[in-house]
């Protein structure tokens, strides 16, 4: 099998500094699937599939919603994807190999190289810390197949909690996992629980690496950025002279920023003053990233980097739909028999993917969170309608045969 070393690994780490991931299930028994042995290394052909994933998910994105920033992890949708691809059957694990580069991979082959990418991911060096974290929310009453639970846990070490959705602290339950396991920087990834939601796989990813060589906070300065509109805003400028990885691109700068002891680094791409971001995406794929980054040389740079924070948010459907997921997320049509039994009266389909990001660039270093929801809907499920009595309320006690009213009343401060 084909292996990348971990020096390898920047390109890919530099994309993903922040990851969330996914997974859910309920009522399933334990299997005994082996776990993976720690790896030194990850298979190429996942490490590839993951970087085009990534390039197209970000140009659809940008393409939504062009002159807007726009932030990402691929490797958290990959994961949460790849635990999702464990329940997929028949022409939905067809569409979603193809939408994820999965094609000639086993399923084995692909849950062992996430395993072996999430060992390699949380152990970088000193100055770098990445944890990640995934888990399986269930339905209550809602049975799965024990080989998609245990795959789960054995590959991406999913912690399974089975929770009643119908209660009003469900969501703040999951949700107060995310930002337990995002350093509190995403509090919130489900916003409410629908009757027809039997399943959410989440995965967090927190990231914090200090620069290998920092920068001086007294040598940040305001100056000008330039907005896409023509206009220019004042922004706290962090500069520092020193030896960094450069390449001079076709109408661009490149600059390799390493933390820690130079495994991990950020890649920062600066279009030409006579040129765009939007020329400059017209080039940025998987194919030319891998020219590129063997051109980095080691060269004295004067960088002026802005210093910058902020969050994002996105919800993927349409992102997966257009690059032929589409069949996912079909109430009709999907195939997700390998996650739970399927009735001929019910469906199980991906009700939503959604993604949260944040990041905090400064003169210590980087700060990064990411979450990744994979939302699993049942068509055929009985309708559960939430009533908490927890304000003012009337009330009456009635003869039904009759139609007499015995009693009535209202509660406006209930005494015991």
């Amino acid at each position: 099998m084909k292996k990348l070393r971990l020096r390898a690994l920047l390109p890919v780490l530099s994309l993903i500094t922040i990851s969330l991931f996914a997974g859910g299930c309920l009522n399933a028994t334990q299997a005994t699937l082996k776990k993976p042995a720690p790896a030194e290394s990850v298979d190429t052909k996942l490490v590839t599939a993951n970087t085009g994933l990534g390039f197209n998910l970000f140009r659809k994105l940008e393409q939504t919603d062009p002159g807007q920033n726009v932030f990402i992890s691929p490797a958290s949708v990959a994961m949460a994807l790849a635990m999702t691809y464990n329940g997929a059957d028949g022409a939905t694990k067809e569409a979603m190999a193809k939408t994820l580069g999965l094609q000639g991979m086993s399923l084995e082959e692909v849950n062992r190289a996430n395993a072996d990418l999430k060992t390699i991911l949380e152990n970088p060096d000193p100055g770098v810390q990445i944890t990640i974290a995934n888990s399986l929310w269930t339905r209550q009453g809602i049975d799965f197949k024990s080989e998609f639970i245990q795959r789960n846990r054995d590959y991406y070490a999913a912690e399974v909690e089975t929770i009643d959705f119908s209660q009003p602290g469900a969501a703040d339950t999951i949700n107060n996992w995310v930002k337990k396991n995002t350093g509190s920087k995403i509090d919130k990834i489900v916003e409410r629980i629908e009757a027809d939601d039997i399943l959410f796989l989440i995965n967090a990813v927190y990231f914090k690496g200090s620069w290998a060589d920092k920068f001086e906070q007294s040598k940040t300065k305001d100056g000008l950025f330039n907005l896409p509109d023509g206009t220019q805003k004042k922004q706290p400028m962090m500069s520092r002279t020193g030896q960094y990885g450069y390449y001079q691109g076709d109408n661009f700068q490149a600059v390799r920023i390493p933390y820690g002891n130079q495994r991990v680094s950020m890649y920062v791409f600066l279009p030409a003053r006579e040129s765009s971001l939007t020329e400059f995406y017209h080039n940025l794929d998987a194919a030319n990233w891998e020219k590129w980054l063997p051109r980095f040389t080691e060269t004295t740079v004067q960088l002026a980097l802005p210093r910058f924070k902020f969050e994002y948010e996105v919800s993927l459907n349409d992102t997966l739909k257009a690059l032929g997921m589409e069949i996912a997320f079909d109430s009709r049509q999907a195939d997700f028999g390998k996650m739970c039994p399927i009735t001929p009266l019910s469906v199980v389909y991906i009700g939503k993917v959604k993604h949260k990001t944040f990041i905090d660039v400064n003169e210590e270093g980087t700060e990064a969170a990411a979450a990744t929801s994979v939302e699993f809907k049942c068509t055929g499920m009985p309708q559960i309608t939430n009533m908490v009595v927890d304000r003012p309320f009337f009330f009456a006690i009635t003869d039904d045969q009759t139609g007499t009213i015995l009693f009535m009343g209202s509660v406006s401060e209930p005494q015991t």
